[in-house]
């Protein structure tokens, strides 16, 4: 589906649909109570309802009901923690690398991906980094390198088949900076390749704009707090970032938001 009228138009086809097969459900079970003694059709309907759930029924018919279907497959929900310091250093490293994959048809986690990363060129985290971050020494301390850190992450993309070319699948971002700066940056200080499924990804801070006419000057706690969402774990935490990501990426899909890749083509 290349539009989001489509997508709308195949939502309301599957709401239909799921209307259909409950009304007949209804019907059916209306039916059977005038065949059957009161106890025997409770037994029947219970033995019916635990068929249908073993067969995740009722859940694929609230998914495919509750919003459009998306573009992707699966979403990467991606957020970099970084050396840092006041004033900032040179160049910035990376130090926590967190990827959750997200199922584009029902919106939930599905796996994680999460390592700390040893930084070379400054290795002693400053003071400032750790109280933004929360990362301490120890947790970078002996961790593998970034260019070990991208062997498992193309390694773990192969596992989850996110490298198979019918699958589509897009990384997703709270801003520009993570694969547009940082990323690409660091590859180039240190001579190593970037991916090319690095290369483009929604920024969720302009699909957010999009979906509600506003920009979200304070990244995620904006996010949050339009629409009304409790904010995950500490802020600057890479993987509490991006579950807050995943949260509010749900939460505006389940508004019938369809999300569309925002970075330009390398």
């Amino acid at each position: 589906v290349s539009d989001a009228s489509g997508c709308s138009m195949i939502a309301l086809l599957h709401t239909g649909a799921a209307k259909f097969l409950q009304n007949l459900l209804s019907r059916s079970r209306q039916a059977v109570s005038l065949l059957l003694p009161a106890g025997v059709f409770k037994g029947f309907s219970s033995i019916v309802s635990r068929k249908l759930a073993s067969h995740s029924f009722g859940a694929s018919m609230a998914a495919m009901s509750s919003f459009p279907p998306q573009r992707y497959h699966y979403f990467l929900v991606l957020d970099f923690e970084a050396t840092c310091d006041k004033p900032q250093i040179h160049p910035q490293e990376i130090i926590e690398f967190p990827i959750l994959k997200l199922n584009g048809r029902t919106m939930e986690i599905e796996s994680t991906f999460h390592m700390y990363v040893q930084p070379v060129v400054h290795p002693q985290l400053t003071p400032f980094c750790t109280e933004l971050t929360g990362i301490i020494q120890g947790m970078v301390d002996g961790q593998p390198s970034l260019q070990q850190v991208l062997e498992r992450v193309d390694e773990w993309m192969a596992k989850e088949g996110l490298l198979d070319p019918s699958v589509k699948s897009i990384f997703v971002t709270c801003g520009d900076w993570d694969l547009k700066v940082m990323l690409p940056g660091q590859c180039q200080y240190l001579g190593l390749p970037v991916a090319d499924y690095f290369k483009q990804w929604i920024n969720l801070k302009k699909a957010y704009s999009f979906a509600m006419g506003s920009w979200p000057k304070n990244g995620l706690l904006d996010m949050n707090k339009g629409l009304n969402l409790q904010h995950i774990g500490r802020p600057h935490s890479g993987i509490d970032d991006c579950k807050n990501i995943a949260n509010i990426m749900k939460t505006l899909a389940h508004r019938g938001f369809i999300f569309k890749q925002t970075s330009k083509p390398f």
